[in-house]
């Protein structure tokens, strides 16, 4: 997993022929916000984001935030595990986020 600032998150996505955007918040959270494009997988439904993730393609670079950047890097580690080698968390989360928001 890496750590990244919001600049070279939002850079380093930008430029990313492979990239996915995972938001790992719960529904009221994205409710009020989200970065555009990103696919929604809360974290605290435990072992269904486990389901659900197991389904995503594990070639493509996934760019994971949540509220303040602690949740996402848990998901990065889970992912690790699972066999994800891009995993890039934003810090700071969507509570710092400057960048565009749907």
């Amino acid at each position: 997993m890496m750590n990244l600032s919001q600049n070279e998150w939002w850079s380093q996505y930008l430029g990313d022929a492979n990239a996915v955007i995972l938001d790992v918040r719960t529904e009221d959270e994205v409710a009020n916000g989200k970065i555009p494009g990103a696919i929604n997988i809360d974290i605290y439904k435990g072992q269904g984001f486990v389901y659900q993730v197991d389904e995503l393609d594990k070639t493509k670079n996934y760019y994971v935030y949540c509220a303040a950047g602690v949740r996402s890097a848990n998901a990065c580690g889970v992912m690790q595990q699972m066999g994800f080698e891009k995993t890039y968390n934003l810090v700071g989360g969507f509570s710092n986020w400057e960048g565009p928001t749907e």
